[in-house]
């Protein structure tokens, strides 16, 4: 992978809005308006209502046109802010669905040691609660914020206008509130990170003890585990508690602010010379004003409240960050997406690997094997030798403690999903099947399978005759009392080969055969061995085709 492509898996949020955007131009151009026209059109009742009050003090009349604006104009102002916090609801949606559709990706590109020594619980949190909070980001967050913060401005301009004393008081009490916010920013992304720790620890924490449940029984640990439980749901419980509380006095103390302001406005404007020429004002310009300062504080009030929102959504972000950083399998394909291999470079080279599941028991110690393409090599030794583990290894599916393991000169660790077939085909002792047709358990549910080459995969194992003869032949709906046993392990040759891969891997594949299956089984795996690498597991393969022996 590139460092472009890198930095870029680091970035899930920025992928999904920018995504989001380009494949929802309208959308984000409705969202746009709307928060646009909420701003502008929520400044000009009060301007309507100053002009309806000066007309009475005066005693002029007035049309009922002018009344029947004002109610038009807080109409309008009330739809559009419905219509904004709509169309913010739809595009977080959109957003946060591609955010766990990047999350998706990367999970196909983890290898499996990730699986193995990360939290089952962490993982699902981050799914599941992390991305549901990120959510907020766009629904109740960041949007919104901005459209308060431009609606702010642009009634702090109309009061100046108005009132340059009440202008000027609003300034000074501006910068107190901002740090205000800061402090309680900080303190809410602590409490929300907390939060997270906490939850993925408890999500965590079930599984394990259903997973460990007889050790716990024979160990009497069920009110260890019970208070280990209750003290990852008090962590949580306090760490919620922490931010509801920041959250909870922000609101009196913007109120509290916001009363003091218009005391002392009202108290300069009585005081007659100076002080009235500053703050004075007529009847109406007063209404208008003190509509507009609560309307100031109104967003600062809910800014307070939407700092709780972000914040969680930080806390989430952080987390999907951390997923996101976690080594993957990147493949260094060529232009065609398919494994580089040339005729030069072994198709497989282990050099001095060794592995075990369990660091106290090392399976395999400092093994090392060169498969030349089209090589045949049958591994044999003792239950326990490493035989199915080297496969294991050479399919990415854990990364060794030590030495290197290369497939046609690139890291198995770093092979792609998308090119392991057409790379590997894997013959097991047993047939898993999947819900499905015949056609289905030979393609997998790969589009890039058709047909024919299912066909002649069938034709290769030499079951196509078989399935032919069936009612719906390759669309007959599969079940395994339609097939002997070795007819079953046919079916799993033609599904090893169906993708035409360059290295057959078989592990020990007539093993539970008779002799007569037996025969028709090897026949087919020569059939399908032909001018490709093979690495088995079975004594038998390596008698009936040749090739060369390696003991472990």
């Amino acid at each position: 992978m590139s460092h472009k492509n890198k930095g870029l898996h680091k970035q899930p949020i920025m992928i999904a809005v920018k995504q989001t955007v380009s494949e929802n131009a309208g959308l984000a151009c409705l969202l746009f308006l709307a928060v646009a026209g909420s701003v502008i059109v929520g400044i000009l009742p009060p301007l309507a209502l100053e002009r309806i009050v000066n007309l009475l003090t005066d005693g002029k009349t007035f049309s009922i046109g002018v009344v029947l604006l004002y109610f038009l104009l807080l109409c309008a102002s009330g739809i559009l802010d419905a219509g904004k916090e709509s169309l913010i609801t739809v595009f977080g949606q959109k957003a946060t669905h591609e955010i766990r559709s990047c999350m998706c990706r990367k999970l196909k590109t983890l290898p499996a040691d990730y699986f193995t020594k990360q939290d089952t619980g962490t993982t699902v949190s981050r799914f599941v609660n992390d991305v549901d909070t990120v959510e907020t980001l766009f629904t109740s967050g960041v949007i919104s914020m901005i459209a308060d913060a431009f609606r702010m401005v642009s009634i702090l301009a109309v009061i100046f206008i108005k009132s340059p004393g009440l202008g000027i008081l609003l300034l000074i009490a501006l910068p107190f509130l901002y740090l205000l916010t800061r402090c309680f920013q900080k303190r809410m992304l602590a409490a929300q990170l907390d939060n997270r720790r906490a939850v993925g620890r408890a999500n965590n924490h079930v599984p394990d003890t259903i997973r460990s449940i007889r050790m716990i029984h024979n160990l009497h640990k069920e009110d260890f585990m019970e208070e280990r439980y209750d003290s990852y749901i008090q962590d949580g419980f306090r760490a919620v508690n922490r931010a509801n509380f920041y959250d909870a006095i922000y609101s009196p103390i913007i109120i509290t602010v916001s009363a003091i302001l218009v005391a002392t406005m009202m108290i300069m404007s009585a005081g007659g010379g100076w002080f009235m020429q500053f703050f004075g004002m007529s009847v109406g310009t007063a209404v208008a004003v003190i509509a507009y300062v609560g309307k100031i504080f109104e967003p600062l009030e809910s800014i307070g409240m939407e700092i709780q929102n972000i914040q969680a959504a930080a806390a989430g972000i952080h987390r999907i960050n951390e997923f996101m950083e976690e080594p993957e399998i990147t493949g260094a394909a060529g232009k065609s997406g398919e494994p580089a291999a040339e005729a030069a470079v072994p198709a497989l080279k282990l050099s001095n690997v060794s592995f075990g599941y369990d660091r106290a028991l090392k399976i395999l110690a400092g093994f090392s094997l060169t498969v030349q393409p089209g090589e045949h090599v049958t591994l044999t030794g003792r239950t326990g030798a490493g035989k199915s583990t080297v496969f294991k290894l050479l399919l990415g599916l854990y990364e060794p403690w030590s030495g290197n393991i290369d497939v046609f000169g690139q890291r198995a660790g770093q092979i792609r999903e998308e090119d392991k077939r057409k790379l590997f085909g894997y013959v097991e002792q047993g047939f898993h099947p999947i819900p499905g047709t015949i056609l289905d358990q030979i393609t997998l549910g790969d589009a890039g399978i058709g047909r024919e080459q299912a066909a002649q995969a069938l034709k290769t194992a030499g079951l196509l005759d078989t399935v032919n003869e069936l009612p719906l032949t390759m669309d007959t709906p599969y079940t395994s009392a339609m097939f002997s046993q070795g007819q079953i392990q046919l079916l799993s040759i033609a599904r090893a080969v169906a993708a035409d891969p360059q290295i057959l891997l078989l592990d020990e594949v007539t093993a539970n055969l008779d002799s007569h299956t037996e025969q028709k089984v090897l026949e087919a795996l020569q059939a399908a061995a032909r001018h490709r690498t093979v690495l088995s597991i079975s004594h038998r393969l390596y008698e009936y085709t040749g090739g060369r022996r390696v003991e472990l």
